[in-house]
């Protein structure tokens, strides 16, 4: 419990830190935020460019409580050859993003023994890497901004093996999670196969079974003036304030911010073949996007009864 109340207060950090270093400018330790204003301005490029990740950070005995509180498994289906780069598409995004953070940038649910030469990066928003100390963290753990130049730095400048895992919903996708629900937000994502082109990565899709399960959310319908709000503040700050809870932190009855403790099992589907085309027509990113959107049609319908689902349950996208 102490685990996932430590992993879910990170979010908090960075925040923190940025107000601490704004509190020492009006102290005698002025001299720590002069620093480290410089050390960012000199740094500041450093996300968009791999980042600086250490292995040692995956390896921490932490990640393990974190993966057997709810718990987290990763499921193989095909091999991801080391000569090759792949744009993993993660789905559905969920409240926290919780299987693609355990499975992506942890090391405890096993990734790079499962497919060894892949070293897998996971995109966050450009904003996160903005905060003082809390980017330092992001980075450590493989994390990198979700733009275009990052995402192209890792398939295009840092050799072959670099699996960048994009969740594709988005917070737009984060506003209508909730259990047993198995909707997406991906029909007119198209920017990842666009980058997938222009490099030649491959395209795999992959499924957290359970992700939506975690927490309980007040899912405002489309028109009211609550979704407006939560659209609008969307667009402005690029990430969506969605009204959830979960469980407490005594009981499993009371409410609270802590996910109910339910099993996720993330699938890697199969890889797309695509081609290297450094300038795609649209016609041609609508062709593997479709195919795309086929594999993993596949995946979550080979998959579904496996992991907590009906046959009757379909996979819904928008």
């Amino acid at each position: 419990m102490k685990t996932i109340i430590a992993a879910c207060s990170q979010n908090l950090s960075g925040i923190v830190s940025l107000l601490l270093l704004i509190y020492l400018v009006f102290t005698s330790f002025w001299p720590i935020s002069a620093l480290y204003l410089a050390w960012i301005i000199f740094d500041w490029d450093t996300p968009e460019k791999g980042g600086r990740r250490l292995p040692c950070l995956r390896r921490w005995t932490v990640w393990r409580h974190f993966r057997d509180y709810f718990p987290v498994k990763l499921v193989k289906t095909h091999e991801l050859s080391p000569s090759h780069n792949y744009i993993i598409g993660s789905h559905p995004h969920g409240i926290l993003c919780v299987g693609a953070f355990c499975n992506f940038i942890t090391g405890s649910t096993g990734f790079e023994e499962m497919f060894p030469g892949i070293r897998p990066f996971l995109t966050t928003l450009a904003g996160n890497f903005r905060l003082p100390v809390f980017r330092e963290y992001l980075m450590s753990g493989g994390l990198c901004p979700v733009t275009r130049r990052a995402i192209g730095y890792l398939l295009s400048k840092n050799g072959t093996g670099n699996a960048v895992a994009i969740v594709i919903g988005g917070a737009a996708e984060s506003l209508s999670c909730r259990p047993g629900i198995t909707t997406l937000t991906l029909k007119n994502r198209k920017g990842f196969v666009r980058l997938a082109l222009q490099h030649g990565a491959h395209l795999v899709p992959s499924f957290s079974f359970g992700e939506n399960d975690l927490f309980r959310q007040v899912v405002f319908e489309e028109g009211s003036w609550m979704r407006s709000i939560q659209q609008r503040f969307q667009k402005m700050m690029g990430f969506a304030p969605c009204v959830f809870y979960g469980r407490g932190l005594t009981s499993i009855q009371s409410r609270g911010f802590l996910p109910y403790a339910k099993p996720i099992t993330t699938v890697v589907g199969e890889p797309v073949t695509v081609p290297k085309i450094e300038d795609p027509s649209s016609e041609v990113v609508d062709v593997y996007h479709e195919m795309y959107i086929s594999s993993l049609l596949k995946l979550f319908n080979e998959n579904k009864t496996k992991y907590g689902l009906s046959e009757m349950d379909e996979l819904h996208i928008l």
